[in-house]
């Protein structure tokens, strides 16, 4: 059972290989999204976020979820030698680490209902649970030079994948340390991690990193990596062939 539904800006897809799935179950998880899209929307002015940045309401106020995203944002900060970093501007946006914890978050939510082969996929962040129909799931990387084509095809179970690039929303993702300067020399840089909430806080800091951040993957364990950069040359982690599909 499938459906999509455009939530939190995006297209939103779950996928349960399970005869026993209803559309109640799928509704649940989809409705989630819609719960973290009102907390956490920077873009609506009555989200929690929103206010907050206001100066409205104090962070102690803002409820467990938000203050949860901010310890969570700031360990990231941390552990990428700043090349993460909510605040800009005195404004905090936390979307870059939101999405990955949400879809985490809801893949979770259908395990805990008893299913093991599905998927979450959020704007082209993707948790993988199980197989699909006995083989591992098959997640495409697009070429950000032409979103028609997938220039890898991965087979991946139990894992996340998480794309950070600039050729669906331009120049969202810019550069602590340099944060003036646009970021032109990588095009897309995807991350397979052991889920799609680490995934995709380490694709959105290895992309402000530029070239440097697939070498930063590279050093993660349990990680692999897939950069294309503005010369449409691409650059992999040492394991990331493995992840490939075979044909």
């Amino acid at each position: 059972m499938r459906e999509t539904r455009l939530l939190m800006g995006m297209p939103i897809t779950v996928e349960v290989r399970d005869p026993r799935a209803t559309r109640d179950d799928l509704a649940a998880v989809l409705a989630y999204f819609t719960s973290v899209d009102e907390t956490f929307s920077t873009y609506k002015a009555t989200s929690v976020i929103s206010r907050l940045n206001r100066g409205e309401l104090a962070l102690e106020d803002c409820g467990e979820e938000v203050r949860t995203i901010f310890a969570l944002a700031e360990q990231t900060r941390r552990e990428t030698h700043g090349y993460f970093d909510i605040t800009r501007d005195g404004i905090r946006d936390p979307s870059g680490i939101v999405k990955g914890w949400a879809i985490h978050n809801a893949a979770r939510r259908l395990r805990a209902a008893g299913y093991r082969d599905f998927y979450v996929d959020a704007g082209g962040d993707i948790a993988v649970s199980g197989t699909k129909d006995g083989a591992p799931w098959r997640v495409g990387i697009r070429n950000p030079l032409n979103r028609q084509q997938n220039v890898k095809v991965l087979a991946v179970t139990d894992r996340g994948v998480a794309t950070s690039g600039t050729a669906i929303r331009g120049q969202h993702i810019y550069n602590p340390h340099d944060p003036d300067t646009p970021l032109l020399d990588v095009l897309s840089l995807t991350v397979i991690g052991p889920n799609v909430y680490e995934a995709d806080r380490f694709a959105t800091a290895a992309f402000a990193m530029g070239q440097r951040g697939i070498h930063f993957i590279e050093e993660l364990p349990g990680f692999e990596g897939y950069l294309i950069d503005a010369r449409a040359r691409a650059t992999s982690t040492s394991g990331f062939e493995r992840c490939v599909l075979r044909v």
